[in-house]
C-alpha cells in the first residue's frame, strides 16, 4: 500500500478544511440569512439534535428551555458561543463542525422569535 508524503497529506487536510469553510460561508447569502434549504437542514437539526435535549417542543429536558421566554433576555454572542463551543462540564456539545458563527446566530435569532416547527417559510 503506497502512503502519502507527510506534506501530501497536510495539503489534502488544508484542502478539506478549506471545501468545509467555504461550503459554510456559502450556505449563508449577504452575510446573515441562510439559504432557504440551509434554513430547512438547520430547523431540523434544531428539532431533531437539540432537541433530545433540550425537548422535542424545546420546553426543556435534560439541558433547559430554548422557548422565546428562557432565551429572549440573554445576548446573542453567548448564545451564539454555547452553540458553537459547548458548556465545558455540561452534557452541552459543540457544534462547530456542523454550523458556521453566521448559522448559530440566525438559529438564536429564531429561537427568540418563536423557533419554526420546518423551516419552509423562513
Amino acid at each position: 500500500m503506497n502512503k502519502l508524503p507527510p506534506l501530501a497529506l497536510h495539503v489534502a487536510v488544508l484542502l478539506c478544511v478549506a471545501f468545509a469553510s467555504a461550503y459554510a460561508s456559502a450556505s449563508v447569502a449577504g452575510g446573515g440569512e441562510p439559504q432557504p434549504e440551509r434554513q430547512r437542514e438547520l430547523v431540523r437539526l434544531v428539532r431533531q439534535d437539540c432537541g433530545s435535549c433540550h425537548g422535542l417542543s424545546l420546553a426543556g429536558g435534560l439541558g433547559p428551555a430554548l422557548l422565546p421566554a428562557a432565551v429572549a433576555e440573554k445576548p446573542v454572542e453567548l448564545l451564539v458561543g454555547t452553540i458553537m463551543d459547548g458548556r465545558p462540564g455540561t452534557a452541552m456539545p459543540g457544534w462547530s463542525r456542523f454550523v458556521s458563527a453566521p448559522e448559530a446566530e440566525w438559529v438564536v435569532r429564531q429561537l427568540i422569535a418563536g423557533f419554526p416547527q420546518d423551516g419552509g417559510g423562513q
